[in-house]
Parts: structure tokens; C-alpha cells; sequence
């Protein structure tokens, strides 16, 4: 059995702007923006058209729900994004504001640096290494 995962959701608390964000700051592509009623959408983001993961975008409409955005990890990295390029995509980044914790560094699995995203969640960025 052949099996991956297809969605994980991401709390924001605007599709629009959690959309501009994305797709400007880290270059993923809107795969899908479908309106559910109510206010509410069924948002597909993905780093790469072709990619079988794919962020669910899911607007916070609780309190509760509010109170965890940026900290859907409890303050841990909470997603990892891959390159095959790690120089010309962390320059991407920077120069589109995306904001660094921590310089590059060469760990055994690969080059790696801590980001954040909009609402605070902590993402690596990672270029694994030759054979991974």
C-alpha cells in the first residue's frame, strides 16, 4: 500500500493574507481556493505544483483557536521545508522579509536554518545532505 501525507493544517487568521505570505515570502503555489460559505475556504497551498504535501489553510474562528496561532508546535520547529538549493532559496527569502532565528548551519543531515512564518511558527529550512 502506497501512502502519503496529503494535508496538514495551518491555522491563520486571514486566508488573504496568510495566502499573499506564502506564496510571495516562501514561493509556494495556490493549488486550490474554493469557497465553502460562511465565510469559510478550502485553501491548498503547495512549495511545489507537483508536490503531494500540501498546506490546508484553515482560518481561526475560536478563541481558542486564535490562541494557538504561531504556536501550533508549542514554540518547536513545526514544519520543515526542503530545497535542493539552500543558498538561492534562504536569499529568496531574506529579500522577501522572511525572518531567521539563527544563521545557516551544516548539521550531519544536511544545512539547516530556523524561520518563522507570519504568525510565528517556526519552520527549518533544509537542504539535506548527498544521499538523503
Amino acid at each position: 500500500m502506497k501512502r502519503h501525507i496529503a494535508h496538514i493544517t495551518l491555522l491563520v487568521s486571514d486566508y488573504d493574507e496568510a495566502i499573499a505570505w506564502y506564496t510571495h515570502a516562501l514561493g509556494f503555489t495556490r493549488i486550490e481556493d474554493t469557497a465553502l460559505g460562511a465565510g469559510k475556504r478550502w485553501v491548498l497551498l503547495a512549495p511545489d505544483p507537483d508536490s503531494p504535501t500540501r498546506l490546508l489553510l484553515a482560518r481561526a474562528d475560536s478563541e481558542q483557536q486564535r490562541a494557538q496561532l504561531g504556536q501550533q508546535a508549542g514554540g518547536r520547529v513545526f514544519l520543515f521545508l526542503h530545497t535542493d538549493d539552500f543558498q538561492r532559496d534562504q536569499a529568496r527569502m531574506l529579500s522577501a522579509g522572511v525572518r531567521f532565528l539563527e544563521p545557516p548551519r551544516q548539521e550531519v543531515y544536511g544545512t539547516v536554518a530556523v524561520f518563522e512564518d507570519l504568525y510565528g511558527n517556526r519552520w527549518d529550512l533544509l537542504q539535506p545532505s548527498a544521499g538523503d
